[in-house]
């Protein structure tokens, strides 16, 4: 623009129609070059900003991951998933601010001071006290703002969280009427992150106001400057004209620093909400160099194992011998710590004192993979993906045949009722299996844990919520899936016990009873009254 003043005032009066038409013409050519430079960013710049997302959202759920069930138990499922979002998000964001605000505010606002300080140094350097000065001042206002996105980030992680448990318990709400209480609640929800999102808007804008006045200030002086040196024949018109259109170019980048700074500041807020909760350090770590467990023999093996959760002392010098192959079931009221023994069989938790042995092998000493790769667990709610039913069943085994999966399917009592379905092994079943009966998707868990065809076996309240007719079913593919393992089942229904090897009563974290069936049914003890109290095959606690 500067050439092209210059051609114009130098050869207006020569008439000179060419070389202006030359340098007219050329302006758009360079913009047109400009364009291109600019998609070529685009497209090397994409690539970088869905591998930043990309990557983030792998390394925090392989990090997530590896917590403990206590982390997750304290924990929204909705809102940890909203938490890796919102650090992906943040990560790709900040890409974006980089690429395409730092650098292209960052490099032409420099250059243009180097251009300033060139040709004239008074200018220069009021140009570059301008900069300095808006981002002394943007870095001041910065931590407020960093609050208020921090404070924005987690009201919206709150709230995502809390729909989620709505629609996860979709059906208590209806059974119990609360949609109106629930919209109440999610109103309140929202209303704090308008609230704060308002709040944290408005301070950018303020932030934006500031830095229009500092421009203002600087570019009064600056001009009254250009114009003096003009006036007194120092610079030519094109080069006043170039100073003021470089000034008016960057004026936004400069005003615009303090919203670049807000951005980043937001993105700042938000990634660190998100890292705050998934990146502490993991409750229950693998030791430096651990093998991992060998050998398929199933011998369990508890030894002076103490245990507190809280302040409850679960299990106090507990001792416990299982032989491979043989079958236990654990009886006892509730409290008395059965779950907590299939939670550190497990490793969920590590031990206070004492230790836990899988053939031979201290469980805290060996990688958990290979722990956990050695138990197969049934549990009371079966846990499905919103997957076909051949890859719940395949999760087992991911390099399972077809005919490997159908076989366990048989075995589980399964494949009738999966060929009646309409797309039959490919069926969708819903979040959790919603799209299943309970004992449909017992029977899914199943050929799962068969498929899976570690030695130990953990059967934890596994027919509890079913029907007679259920039951009947899945009982004879349990004793297909029990064959052979080294088996411990929990369970209130008692009937279900009958044909384990020894069944050990827990109170207060002791075992109090150990037995078969037949004895402890008729030896005047806790597990002959429990026995007693059952009406229908159900435990009456």
């Amino acid at each position: 623009m500067r050439l092209l003043v210059e051609v114009i005032v130098n050869n207006i009066e020569a008439q000179n129609y060419l070389e202006v038409s030359l340098w007219v013409f050329a302006y758009p050519v360079v913009f047109f070059g400009l364009s291109i430079v600019w998609r070529l960013s685009g497209v090397t710049g994409v690539r970088w900003l869905l591998g930043v997302a990309r990557s983030s959202v792998n390394v925090l759920t392989e990090y997530v991951n590896r917590h403990s069930h206590a982390y997750f138990s304290n924990r929204f499922a909705g809102s940890i998933s909203n938490k890796i979002n919102n650090v992906a998000r943040a990560n790709e964001e900040f890409a974006i601010l980089f690429l395409w605000s730092y650098l292209e505010s960052g490099i032409p606002l420099v250059v243009t001071g180097i251009i300033f300080l060139a040709t004239d140094l008074v200018v220069g350097v009021l140009y570059f006290g301008l900069i300095i000065f808006s981002v002394i001042v943007n870095m001041l206002l910065l931590p407020r703002k960093r609050g208020f996105s921090l404070e924005l980030a987690q009201s919206q992680s709150k709230t995502t969280g809390y729909l989620v448990d709505i629609f996860t318990n979709i059906q208590a709400v209806r059974q119990y009427t609360k949609i109106k209480e629930e919209r109440v609640n999610v109103r309140e929800q929202t209303s704090d992150v308008y609230r704060k999102g308002t709040r944290s808007f408005l301070y950018s804008e303020y932030m934006m106001v500031i830095n229009s006045l500092i421009f203002t200030g600087f570019a009064v002086i600056m001009f009254s400057v250009m114009i003096d040196r003009w006036l007194m024949g120092e610079i030519t018109s094109g080069r006043l004209l170039s100073f003021i259109l470089l000034l008016t170019y960057t004026s936004h980048m400069v005003i615009f620093l303090g919203r670049i700074l807000s951005n980043t500041a937001k993105m700042y807020g938000q990634a660190q909400e998100g890292l705050d909760e998934t990146l502490i350090n993991h409750e229950i770590i693998d030791a430096p160099g651990a093998p991992e467990l060998v050998g398929a023999g199933g011998k369990v093996v508890w030894h002076d194992a103490t245990f507190e959760y809280g302040e409850n002392a679960v299990f106090n010098n507990f001792n416990l011998t299982i032989e491979p192959g043989q079958r236990v079931g654990l009886v006892g009221p509730s409290g008395a710590g059965k779950t907590t023994f299939v939670s550190l069989l497990l490793r969920q938790h590590d031990l206070d004192s004492g230790v836990i042995e899988i053939d031979g092998q201290n469980i805290a000493t060996v990688t958990q993979d290979s722990l956990r790769e050695h138990i197969a667990v049934v549990p009371q709610e079966p846990l499905l993906f919103h997957r076909t039913i051949h890859e719940n069943i395949a999760y087992g085994k991911p390099d399972a045949t077809e005919e490997e999966i159908i076989e366990v399917a048989k075995k589980a009592q399964a494949h009738d009722f999966i060929s009646e379905l309409p797309e039959g092994y490919d069926t969708l079943v819903g979040e959790r299996g919603v799209k299943l009966s309970g004992g449909q998707k017992q029977r899914v868990a199943i050929a799962r844990a068969m498929l899976k065809d570690a030695p130990i076996l953990v059967l934890d309240e596994a027919t509890s919520a079913l029907d007679s007719e259920s039951e009947v079913a899945i009982q004879k593919a349990l004793h297909e899936l029990m064959a052979g393992k080294t088996v411990v089942a929990i369970a209130h229904r008692l009937s279900t016990l009958r044909e384990m090897d020894r069944i050990l009563v827990l109170e207060a974290g002791q075992i109090v009873e150990d037995g078969t069936h037949t004895d402890l049914a008729h030896a005047g003890g806790t597990y002959q009254r429990l026995w007693e109290h059952q009406a229908g095959g159900f435990l009456q606690e």
